[in-house]
């Protein structure tokens, strides 16, 4: 498949317009799916993969290196992962743990965050699961507004010394949360953000307001998580009918309450519908392509479950995007909206001393 690369941000690397991202892997998707779903995203040229060492408790990680080191592919991909949230869980009835060790995990202060402490240790245990030595693109999962973001970025940025890191970026960070770290880093003079990683789609277009004039302002590259809204986007849910047990929003998850009883929702689907039928594509792939081909996207992340759901992912990636199609969508989702908030950066008290 044939496609332009494009540069991350303003680093010198160039990503597939597309980014295959890992949530499901070893999880929903078993390990030999994965490898599989994998080694096609590769053939097909997306060399631009992201994960987490929160998905499936690590073994989405495991499971990513181990088909790197399978398809002897690593130094073609630009390999992101992140760091922030809990990987001191509290060790089920199952494990072979006493109670001291279980009460310590429940009591454990510095289970999750943004400190120093946790970012060195998470991305040695993360190199570990992905069998690599170095993380292209190390991010924060989300904000921590208790944290100094100079202890944040210090500690970034000595991983990035250390060569264990080559860029660093962000996830679901508010506008003035990326411009305060870029302002830090350059007070300090230690690696800025390269990247910022938020939920974008056409139920939520307000990072548009700041964010995207903010990233093409300072050369961030952004990398959209949930392009599909969850799925909702794909066209298997329908106005009035119950969601189908066995998907994400039929099974309690996500943001069903919220989501599907909103009218408006609906209507967004349905002109996606009406232009995806008149162009020969799916659902979902024009929902893709929409996002793909926004002003400052760099790659959105499609997270597959099924081999089914990449090919239909690799679809969006020949679908244009005409400024009518643009138009008619702008009618029911206008520029900078929300339908259903997915964009939750964290907010809470400064305690930052430069």
């Amino acid at each position: 498949m044939e496609f332009e690369y494009r540069y991350l941000g303003r680093t010198g690397i160039r990503v597939s317009p597309l980014c295959l991202g890992t949530m499901m892997f070893g999880g929903k998707t078993s390990p030999e799916d994965s490898y599989a779903i994998i080694n096609r995203a590769i053939d097909e040229g997306i060399n631009f993969i992201d994960t987490a060492n929160v998905y499936v408790n690590g073994r989405s990680e495991e499971v990513t290196g181990e088909a790197l080191k399978r398809n002897g592919h690593r130094d073609w991909i630009v390999l992101a992962t992140k760091c922030h949230g809990n990987m001191h869980k509290v060790p089920s009835k199952g494990d072979d743990v006493d109670e001291t060790q279980k009460l310590r995990a429940r009591l454990n202060p510095n289970r999750w965050g943004n400190s120093r402490r946790q970012i060195i240790e998470q991305c040695d245990a993360s190199l570990k699961r992905l069998q690599t030595d170095w993380i292209d693109l190390y991010q924060i999962h989300r904000p921590h507004p208790d944290c100094a973001i100079d202890e944040t970025l210090r500690a970034m940025d000595d991983l990035v010394r250390a060569g264990k890191v080559r860029y660093i970026g962000c996830s679901t960070f508010a506008a003035w949360q990326v411009v305060e770290s870029l302002w830090a880093a350059d007070r300090h003079q230690l690696n800025r953000f390269v990247t910022e990683q938020p939920p974008y789609h056409l139920l939520d277009r307000r990072i548009e307001r700041e964010l995207i004039p903010v990233a093409q302002t300072y050369g961030l590259g952004l990398i959209p998580w949930s392009p599909l809204a969850g799925g909702f986007l794909t066209g298997k849910y329908k106005r009035g009918v119950d969601a189908p047990a066995d998907t994400r929003y039929g099974s309690g998850h996500g943001r069903s309450d919220s989501l599907l009883g909103v009218d408006r929702a609906f209507d967004v689907v349905e002109v996606l519908e009406q232009l995806a039928k008149a162009k020969g594509c799916t659902v979902s792939q024009l929902g893709l392509a929409w996002c793909m081909h926004q002003p400052g996207v760099t790659s959105p992340v499609a997270g597959p479950r099924t081999m089914e759901q990449l090919e239909d992912n690799l679809g969006a990636l020949s679908v244009e995007v005409t400024d009518a199609d643009r138009q008619k969508l702008d009618e029911v989702s206008p520029p900078g909206s929300v339908i259903v908030p997915f964009y939750e950066a964290q907010f809470g008290p400064s305690v930052h001393r430069f």
